[in-house]
């Protein structure tokens, strides 16, 4: 597969359901070099529950930065045996421990650095074997993203050109709730407890702003973590 051959996908791409989108890549591409990244929020487990169909042992990137809510481990391990998931586990280069030794608390003094660190790093290195990069993400969800096309073209900082590909970008929450409970998805107990948008423990707090999910993240100082922003976009 190649990179021009995405290219070649219809403008009309982003009419088409999260379905037909993957469909529409995964004919063009093949199976072979797709990869999902999974924070295993309820919009994640919906693409990869689409994913599955196609590529049951697709990989399954998930961003270890040793700071997530201990029911966010328990809820990825249940469904990791559920779903028999080839997951691969991105860590940092520092443990927590040594990372806390040497530069102290930084998700309190410095977040985007530790976001930096913590994630950032780990995923466009574990991004590096792959051409397609399938994720959960959704315009609804922050200002940031409003803009979000369903396909866009990525260069990781190593200067690989990757396809980034967001089929539920048009979707709202009512949507993403009612496919994951007419199709009996599993979900984050958190999502119980009032959070909309699940990251690390220090750094997630129930919403600010109802129309805002990601509005409790960081204590609202920021909205992303720098995945989405530290890969450059191509016109």
């Amino acid at each position: 597969m190649t990179i021009n051959s995405i290219a070649a996908l219809p403008q009309s791409l982003e009419s088409l359901s999260p379905a037909q989108v993957i469909e529409a890549v995964l004919r063009t591409s093949g199976p072979a070099g797709a990869c999902l990244t999974c924070s295993f929020q309820v919009e994640d487990m919906i693409v990869l529950d689409l994913l599955r169909r196609r590529i049951p042992a697709i990989p399954v990137l998930f961003l270890d930065t040793g700071y997530h809510f201990a029911k966010t481990y328990e809820f990825r391990d249940r469904m990791v045996k559920e779903w028999s998931l080839n997951l691969v586990n991105l860590q940092a280069t520092q443990s927590v421990a040594s990372q806390e030794s040497q530069f102290g608390i930084l998700n309190r003094s410095d977040p985007t650095r530790c976001c930096q660190l913590r994630k950032v790093d780990p995923l466009m290195s574990g991004l590096e074997p792959f051409e397609v990069w399938f994720t959960g993400l959704r315009r609804e969800q922050s200002p940031t993203r409003a803009n979000l096309k369903k396909v866009e073209e990525h260069r990781l900082p190593s200067g690989k050109l990757v396809w980034k590909v967001s089929p539920l970008a048009d979707w709202n929450w009512q949507q993403v709730w009612d496919y994951g409970t007419s199709n009996g998805i599993g979900y984050l107990p958190l999502y119980d407890e009032g959070y909309r948008s699940i990251g690390c423990e220090p750094c997630t707090a129930l919403p600010e702003d109802p129309n805002n999910p990601r509005s409790g993240r960081w204590g609202g100082k920021k909205l992303e973590c720098g995945i989405h922003t530290f890969s450059s976009k191509q016109p």
